[in-house]
C-alpha cells in the first residue's frame, strides 16, 4: 500500500476537526448540535456530503451548511483555539454565501398585511348589519308564503 504525500497536507496544527470548528465559530450553540447537525448530513465539504463530526478540516475548504432554514458558504481560514466573542469568530472564516436580496424595507409591512379598503374579513358592524339584513329578508319571505304569494313554478 501507498503512502498519502505528507508534502500536500496542511500541518496537524492547522487542522481541527468538524464539530468543533462549527462550534468555535458559533454556526451552533453547542458541539452536541455540530455533531447532529454533521451526522444528519446538513454539511458538505467541497461539495461532498459528511456524516462524519470527528472529519479533519484544513484552510481553504468550503463548507455548505444548511441550518435553520438558511444556506450558508463558508471557506474556512484557520482553525480555532476557543469560542470567543462572534467578532473573533468571524475571522475564522470567509462567509461567501449568497446574498438574498430583501424585497420588504424595514418597518414596512408585509405585503400580506396590506389590503384594500372594504376587503378581507367584516367588522362587527359589517357582520351585524348582514344579519339584520337576512333576518329581514327571511321575514319576507315566510310572510309571502302564509299569505300565499309565492309563485309555484
Amino acid at each position: 500500500m501507498q503512502e498519502p504525500d505528507t508534502d500536500q497536507r496542511p500541518p496537524l496544527d492547522k487542522r481541527q476537526r468538524l464539530d468543533k470548528w462549527l462550534w468555535y465559530t458559533r454556526v451552533v450553540k453547542t458541539r452536541t448540535l455540530a455533531q447532529k447537525l454533521v451526522t444528519r448530513g446538513n454539511v458538505r465539504i467541497n461539495g461532498k456530503r459528511v456524516t462524519q463530526a470527528s472529519y479533519s478540516l484544513s484552510p481553504g475548504m468550503v463548507l455548505t451548511i444548511t441550518h435553520a432554514n438558511r444556506l450558508l458558504i463558508l471557506r474556512m481560514v484557520e482553525p480555532g483555539t476557543r469560542r470567543g466573542p462572534a467578532p473573533e469568530a468571524a475571522r475564522l472564516y470567509e462567509d461567501i454565501s449568497p446574498e438574498i436580496p430583501r424585497q420588504i424595507k424595514p418597518g414596512q409591512p408585509s405585503p400580506v398585511a396590506a389590503r384594500d379598503p372594504g376587503a378581507g374579513r367584516p367588522t362587527k358592524k359589517q357582520r351585524r348589519q348582514t344579519d339584520q339584513l337576512l333576518a329581514r329578508s327571511n321575514e319576507a319571505t315566510r310572510s309571502d308564503k302564509a299569505a300565499g304569494t309565492h309563485n309555484a313554478g
